[in-house]
């Protein structure tokens, strides 16, 4: 017998389970949040926090998802000490989104041209706007996202909408079904056991944290498919430098040689960097997934399920694209 029939359950309590609940609250249902994690612990505390779709598929909806997640994001960047958003502008170089474009301003394919319109000023950049060695890419002005701060401000904000927020795991998801009438899966990497879903799997990303030495914007180069990647990202706690995309690796335990190797990327970009005070080592696993999956389905128990994981490394990029699904799926749940 369910505890609570009327009441939606999120599990998950990262940027995408917390949106979710948000998204519900705010529509009027009763939400509670379960998460074997504390928001400080989960991967996205780690993640660099830039607006930009990135690992992710399926393309079109991806982009989507990621409009609507830029919307907001650039809203809440008008309160940055609230929100944890702020609009700042950077490079972005050879990624999926650096295609051809068939005008020589905008992006080839019908998706991404939503993404091109979307972002205010986003165009390509000068060759004198390129670090050497690159040859076409991107610039933008877009949400960078100081993400402990905004977990923060998400669970303040769910909490303000009337949802609750508890600390620990499930089993199953017939064992979260017998508690509400309504489960809404965010559960990212916990899938892989908690559905279980073989198709999620680790995608191993190393940052390094160093003291600013003076660097505003952001920049960017990581091809899709690559492992090791280049990233500038100035947050308010310091300079976010990475990074790896390492495919079924499940170690968190910093390697000194990879962090090494990234700070000596990165400040090929910025010179400024090689000498830069380390303030942290993180490491984090993206969820990653053939696809994401946004889908719902009848529990054995008779709970209604709606899936929302697998977002790879755009989980903060897309998480309110995603929500507004996720509310869609759970009004029309059918009666049983």
């Amino acid at each position: 017998m369910r505890i609570h029939a009327s009441e939606v359950l999120v599990i998950g309590g990262g940027v995408v389970g917390l949106t979710s609940a948000i998204a519900l609250a705010e529509d009027g249902h009763r939400v509670r949040v379960v998460s074997r994690d504390r928001a400080d612990d989960t991967t996205s505390a780690v993640a660099g926090g830039l607006c930009w779709p990135y690992r992710i598929q399926p393309r079109e909806q991806a982009v989507r998802w990621s409009v609507r997640g830029f919307d907001v994001l650039a809203s809440l960047a008008e309160r940055p000490e609230e929100t944890g958003s702020r609009m700042v502008t950077g490079t972005m170089t050879e990624t999926v989104a650096d295609e051809p474009a068939t005008s020589g301003t905008a992006p080839a394919d019908d998706a991404l041209a939503a993404w091109h319109d979307a972002v205010p000023g986003l165009r390509r950049a000068r060759p004198d706007e390129l670090p050497a060695g690159h040859t076409a890419g991107w610039r933008a002005r877009t949400p960078l996202v100081d993400m402990p701060a905004h977990l923060r401000y998400l669970e303040r904000r769910l909490a303000a909408a009337g949802g609750t927020l508890e600390r620990r795991p499930f089993t199953s998801l017939t064992e979260a079904g017998e508690e509400a009438g309504t489960v809404v899966n965010c559960s990212g990497l916990g899938a892989r056991e908690l559905v279980p879903d073989p198709q999620v799997q680790p995608v191993q990303g190393q940052l390094v944290v160093v003291a600013n030495p003076g660097i505003e914007e952001w920049f960017v180069s990581a091809d899709g498919g690559a492992s090791d990647t280049t990233y500038v990202l100035p947050q308010p706690f310091g300079v976010v430098l990475g990074g790896t995309a390492r495919e079924h690796a499940w170690s968190r335990e910093p390697d000194p040689a990879v962090a090494e190797a990234i700070v000596a990327r990165c400040a090929r970009r910025f010179p400024a960097l090689a000498g830069a005070r380390v303030l942290e080592h993180r490491v984090g696993l993206r969820p990653a997934r053939t696809a994401v999956r946004l889908a719902a389905e009848r529990l054995p128990g008779g709970a209604w399920c709606v899936h929302n994981y697998g977002h790879g490394g755009a989980g903060v990029t897309v998480a309110w694209g995603c929500a507004d699904e996720v509310v869609r799926k759970v009004r029309e749940a059918p009666a049983q």
